[in-house]
């Protein structure tokens, strides 16, 4: 059911990683990274609660989740194969906008096909498996990442593809890795939507009933609407526990977002001792390439640890387990900045791992619970206003911080996205989790 995650997160992870380098090669300065990355919080502002709608008011004969990840899958994939080659269009515009295009449509795709499989993962199982569920879906985004942010130096290390461009542009192994990004995308999507099933209106229907007869969804609006518009009605009747997960939200993913558009320039200059202008450098690109296999370092430890949430949550509850591993993520960012060398590196992205892999997994499974299932897309997509709001601000606010409050030191943004993390924990706290009042019989 979650298998085409492996490639979405695949691609996500070959945008995360190499983004920012591409487009310092285009031509962008350090302090307009942040604001290059704006696109995609807006992406998913816009695109994730109109699909979720659509998905929830829509049944076809090819399901209801599955065309919508389908046809995100195929236009991101485009998105994949064009951005680092978007110097070939240099003739008709800029290439730096040529590339901050396909940055648009990377993300605009991926999150038409991110929100259904949340919403499918949510429809499909009862409220006793969703921990689980959501946690093997955040294995399979681990090792999809992993796949992704390696790629680029295994390809270098091992097959001998050139990292370096003579002409100071997008090196061949960017260009090779984004392209087979898109292949394992729509070939694992496939997978998913030939195998899996999807339970029809009706059978939802009787799902609901069932449920209801151990507890009630928090879901303030019980009605579905085809307008466009009810997403605004279901904005304001949402349950109370999403409310409350929403400032958790806020502060983890200000803090994700600081470091995805901020660890290339920071490590360069901060481990490698580069000027914070020098993006076209040879040991630039080696620093990329490292940035790369430390993202797939902390995606690797979380797709191990997501074996282990359910453990952990069943022993101490969900909020516990969420509040720990931020906090050990919050450690693990701040940590950077002490790290004596490179290697080091890797120790605190370990700690990143732990954060990410809950991140991924506690909020939905704690979120599911508070939701009506013919509901199900809608509030998934709605929820994910709070990932994007604090990516926007952060992107308004990154760039500029660096240059007037931080001196033009990269590092000082992945300090600060640690001390979201522990913020973000200690909200936690507040969360009502709905099926911790089930009894373990149920």
């Amino acid at each position: 059911m979650s298998f085409g995650f492996l490639g979405i997160q695949m691609g996500f992870a070959l945008q995360n990683a190499n983004a920012s380098r591409i487009l310092q090669n285009f031509g962008a300065d350090v302090h307009q990274l942040s604001w290059f990355w704006i696109i995609a919080p807006l992406m998913g502002l816009i695109v994730q609660p109109i699909v979720g709608h659509y998905s929830d008011a829509t049944w076809g004969r090819f399901g209801r989740r599955k065309p919508y990840f389908l046809i995100g899958a195929i236009l991101a994939s485009i998105g994949l194969i064009l951005m680092p080659q978007a110097g070939i269009f240099v003739a008709h515009l800029p290439a730096l906008w040529v590339g901050a295009g396909m940055l648009m449509i990377m993300d605009a795709s991926f999150n038409i096909a991110m929100e259904p499989f949340r919403a499918l993962v949510g429809d499909n199982l009862r409220t006793d498996q969703r921990t689980l569920g959501f946690s093997v879906q955040t294995a399979l985004i681990g090792f999809g990442a992993v796949m992704g942010s390696w790629l680029p130096y295994v390809l270098t290390n091992w097959f001998g593809v050139s990292n370096r461009d003579a002409l100071g542009g997008v090196p061949l192994n960017l260009i090779f890795s984004f392209v087979l990004g898109a292949i394992v995308l729509v070939a694992s999507i496939l997978v998913t939507v030939v195998t899996t099933k999807e339970y029809t209106p009706e059978e939802l229907a009787g799902f609901e009933t069932d449920e209801a007869n151990t507890r009630i969804p928090e879901t303030g609006s019980e009605t579905s609407s085809s307008s466009i518009f009810a997403i605004f009605e279901d904005f304001k009747q949402m349950p109370q526990t999403m409310r409350q997960l929403s400032w958790v939200q806020f502060f983890s993913w200000f803090g994700l977002f600081g470091m995805w558009v901020f660890a290339t320039p920071a490590i360069a200059q901060h481990i490698y001792g580069l000027p914070y202008t020098d993006a076209s450098s040879a040991t630039y690109q080696d620093a990329g390439d490292w940035v790369g296999i430390l993202f797939g370092v902390y995606n690797l430890v979380s797709a191990f640890y997501a074996f282990a949430l359910p453990y952990i949550a069943k022993k101490i509850g969900r909020k516990k387990t969420h509040a720990i591993s931020l906090c050990i993520g919050g450690l693990g960012l701040v940590s950077i900045y002490f790290m004596p060398d490179k290697n080091w590196l890797l120790l605190s992205m370990a700690g990143i791992g732990i954060a990410w892999a809950s991140i991924l997994a506690m909020p939905y499974a704690i979120l599911a619970g508070s939701i009506a299932p013919k509901k199900m897309g809608v509030y998934m997509g709605i929820f994910n206003f709070f990932i994007v709001i604090p990516q926007i601000i952060n992107a308004l606010i990154g760039g500029p911080l660096i240059k007037y409050a931080y001196g033009n030191h990269a590092v000082y943004a992945l300090v600060s996205s640690g001390i979201s993390f522990i913020i973000a924990a200690a909200l936690v706290f507040k969360v009502k989790d709905i099926d911790d009042v089930i009894p373990d019989a149920l």
